[in-house]
């Protein structure tokens, strides 16, 4: 029985949501990658330097820094809302929730993969993935 709330997918359900996943997954990957340089940039400018005609540039960057940081919560609470388990976003690991032989367990998929062929235990992770179909 799931938890009250939590959303148990089908096979076919959660296969129906990689198109969506694969966009929210992107743009979150590419605001990650925009913000690390963003991060990288405010770093090297350095009190003296704000002092002496970059603080706009400073001011700027740290701006850009929140709107991104405002995108990924955003992107986040998308896919919470999907019913989705995002494990890691930066490889785009993804657990959907889901009733195997009567008992919940994740159905296993990540960005790269074409589809998903993988399911695990709730409590092994990624590296107890098994086929979802004997090969």
């Amino acid at each position: 029985m799931a938890p009250r709330g939590q959303k148990l997918f089908t096979l076919e359900e959660a296969r129906a949501l990689l198109p969506r996943l694969r966009e929210l997954l992107t743009a979150l990957q590419a605001e990650r990658r925009e913000m690390a340089e963003e991060l990288r940039a405010l770093e090297r400018l350095t009190s003296a330097m704000r002092a002496n005609g970059h603080a706009a540039e400073a001011a700027r960057r740290e701006k850009r820094l929140g709107s991104l940081t405002a995108a990924i919560r955003g992107g986040l609470q998308q896919l919470a809302a999907l019913g989705v388990e995002v494990k890691d976003v930066d490889s785009g690991l993804v657990d959907f929730p889901s009733l195997r032989e009567g008992r919940i367990v994740y159905l296993c998929w990540r960005l790269d993969e074409p589809t998903i062929a993988y399911w695990h235990e709730l409590d092994t992770g990624f590296l107890g993935r098994e086929p979802l179909e004997p090969s």
